[in-house]
Formats: C-alpha cells, structure tokens, sequence
C-alpha cells in the first residue's frame, strides 16, 4: 500500500484486506511476455482478542489468537479480443489459545485447503468464470463471500456433520463458494447484470445452491441495483442441525442504492429485502437505511454516519459479511460475533451512529456505537448496547495494523445470551500483504 492513498481510501484498508481480493502486496512477476503473464502474491493477517466475557453457558474470560496466510498464482493470457484469466491461491489458517467468547472455535484448529481455483474469459464488456471463486453483491448485505468460518466448537454436538472450516472465526480467511459459474455483462458505467450460481461446500451455511441474478445502473451519483436469488438445494443433515432447511426453494429479492446524489460530501445507502421461505413459513423482510456527512474543509476531515437496520423474526442474512468497515455487516464485535444478538441472525431493530477522522494520511481513527432493540419477538431479551473504538495505522506498505476495544452491555436480566455482564472486549489485527 502507497503511502499517496487518500485519506478516503484510508479507512477501507482492513475492509479490502480482509475480503482477500485483491491482494494487496506486491505481485512477484513470474511471467511477463507479450500475451502471458504469471504473478505469484499473497498476505498474512494476524490477530490477538480478549474478552471479559463468554457466551458460549461457560465461565471465564477468554484469550485466543487467529491468524492465516493467503498464497498463489494468477494468470492472464491474451485470447482474441479479450483474454484467458484464472487463479490458484491456498489459505493455512489457525486458532490459539482459549478459543473464541462465543465457543465456535476452541483454539486446536489447523488446517491449509485451495481456496481459490477459477478460470475465466473477458473481452469489452462480458466476462464468464468458473470454479472455487468469491462472489459479492452491492456492499454485502445478502452476498459477501462464503465467509464463515467456524472451527471445532460444535463438534462434540454435531455429530453427523463437519462443522470445522479451519477456524480463524473473526479473520474468516476462507470467502470462496465451492464452485461457481458468474456471468457479467456491462462495464463500470451505466447498466450492468451478474448472472450466477453458487454452490457452498460450507457445512454452516448448509452447503446452500442457489442462483440469481443482480442488475446495477451507475452513475455519477450512485448504484441503484436489483437482486434476485433463488434457493436451490441444502444438504439436509447440515441444514436440519443449522435450522436451514427454508433455504431450499427460498426466494429473495432486494433493490438498493448507494452514491452522493450529486454532493460529494453526502453519503448515502440504503436496501430493502423481500424474502419467501422455502419451508413455507412466514415471510421475512429485511432493510436498512444510511445517511453520513464528511465535514471534508476541518482538520482531520471527519465523518459521522447514522443508520437504522430492522431485521424480522424468520429472515436468512445468507451470505452476509464484512464490507467497507467496522459495523457492515457484523454489527457490533461483541454482539454480531460472539453473543449473537446482531448481523442479522435474529429479528431486532438496530441504530448505529459511526463516526470516523483521519489524523493523518496514514492513520484512521474511529467509534462506532450500536443500540440493539426490539429483539425475540418483540420480548426484549436479546436487546443489547456496544461502543467500539478503533484505529486503522498504515505502518508502511507491508504492515497495517488495527487496534479495537469494544464495551458491551446486555439490556435484560432475562437474556437469551447466557451473560447479562458488560463485556469489556480488545483485540489487534496486524495485515502483513507480501
């Protein structure tokens, strides 16, 4: 990373990283000739967390590190009027320690699998891929990757299944459906469409196949798009462990938008998702709406966002996952990843006031504050309060390094959490591209 990024790019840096693409070090040309190129490239990301508190019905206050690193080879080779594309990448990947506070990982996880293996083709305005790829939709609200990453938590419940991906839970190294075949047609302006499908190999999220198709219009001030995905198939065991049996024949349809309107300092984002259950329980809606300012003439050119996301009783967040920062779409560290009470996991009404200042080009600074409400049905005991603090340090293009601590209070002695304390909670993720 170049110290001339801006300001504004500054606090997507752990966002890009953690996506995994694309790389963010150096590419190490292996070959360059006039219709071929082989780069190899790579990073490592790193993380230590504590929390005061457990969720998992255990006492203790837990220690545990996460880490992984990221390795291959991509390719493009020229072709006619476009070009021949692929790439190979594996992903090591590991939890220490005492496990993470929400019991998903236990701190023995060890494992090194293919993550990415795809091939493609590309000419103006078309390309067609296939293989073990991520896919992503909008800002990740329903399709982020096939990122969850659970370790060997359950095991000991899960007896007719594998619930272990490799741990990592809060890094989520693996983002790859099992096999893929995307078709997008359009370029960066004006109306372009993803075709697609997508078939987990993910036991918590069911294995899931499921097809659809994405529309966006871009413009100067901003992306409207469409979403429709249809269900196709789950593997019954990992679905009926998962409560994921409506996945099979769902429908969800979302329409969305994100840009300035034509004011650069206005941010806006919104989407609203209709979805049928393929179990023919109720519907579920879900949708969210932004709005932010950044006061770009100040000092330090600070920003302060607020945003309301309602989730209802039954709805599926999907592929859900972390996009551009902190809170999307893991909203709250403490209650999205460990006590369960956001992301989407249950019905709730969330607010979220975000505020973020670049002291300097190379450093970001940030708090964001969560007020969980409306929760298990409308009884409340799931509400929930959390402040995190953060900060987003550019050491140099090798290293960025992430510090968080996070306070989280339950709101109800009745809790369905297991814990009705407040949780101090701390971690530090250090990105190592290469």
């Amino acid at each position: 990373m170049k110290k001339t990024f801006k300001k504004s790019k500054l606090n997507t840096c752990i966002c890009v990283a953690l996506l995994g693409t694309p790389l963010l070090g150096h590419a190490y040309t292996l070959v360059d000739n006039e219709d071929s190129t082989v780069t190899f490239g790579g990073e490592a990301i790193i993380g230590a967390f504590h929390s005061q508190e457990r969720y998992d019905g255990t006492d203790g206050s837990p220690s545990w590190q996460e880490g992984f690193i990221k390795y291959g080879l991509s390719m493009d080779k020229k072709m006619g009027n476009g070009e021949l594309f692929g790439a190979v990448n594996a992903v090591s990947s590991g939890t220490w320690g005492d496990g993470d506070a929400g019991g998903a990982t236990t701190g023995d996880e060890r494992e090194t699998e293919i993550e990415d293996l795809f091939i493609g083709y590309r000419a103006d305005r078309f390309q067609f891929s296939v293989g073990r790829q991520q896919f992503v939709v909008g800002d990740g609200f329903i399709i982020n990757g096939d990122a969850l990453n659970l370790g060997s938590g359950l095991d000991a419940f899960a007896t007719d299944i594998t619930p272990n991906r490799g741990g990592a839970l809060w890094l989520a190294p693996r983002k790859a459906f099992g096999n893929t075949a995307i078709l997008s047609l359009g370029g960066e302006q004006g109306w372009r469409s993803d075709i697609y499908w997508l078939e987990s190999d993910n036991a918590g999220q069911a294995s899931t196949e499921m097809a659809g198709i994405n529309f966006e219009n871009n413009s100067a001030n901003g992306t409207f798009g469409f979403l429709y995905n249809q269900g196709l198939s789950v593997d019954e065991k990992e679905a009926n462990f998962f409560g994921l049996n409506k996945r099979d024949g769902q429908k969800t349809m979302s329409v969305r938008y994100q840009g300035n309107a034509g004011v650069e300092q206005l941010f806006l984002s919104s989407e609203f998702v209709k979805q049928t259950q393929g179990d023919n329980s109720e519907d579920a809606n879900a949708w969210y709406a932004e709005a932010g300012w950044t006061f770009s003439d100040m000092a330090w050119s600070p920003s302060v966002n607020y945003r309301f996301t309602r989730y209802d009783e039954g709805y599926d967040p999907l592929f859900y996952g972390f996009s551009r920062g902190y809170g999307t779409w893991f909203q709250g560290e403490v209650a999205a990843n460990y006590a369960g009470t956001s992301g989407g996991t249950i019905d709730s009404d969330i607010q979220s006031l975000n505020l973020i200042a670049h002291p300097t080009d190379m450093l970001t600074v940030g708090a964001v504050y969560f007020d969980i409400s409306n929760t298990s049905n409308g009884t409340d005991r799931n509400d929930a309060k959390e402040l995190d603090i953060w900060a987003e340090w550019v050491v140099n293009e090798h290293l960025i390094v992430s510090p968080l601590i996070g306070y989280y209070t339950p709101d109800s002695s009745n809790s369905n959490q297991g814990n009705t304390d407040t949780n101090m909670y701390s971690q530090v993720i250090a990105i190592m591209p290469f």
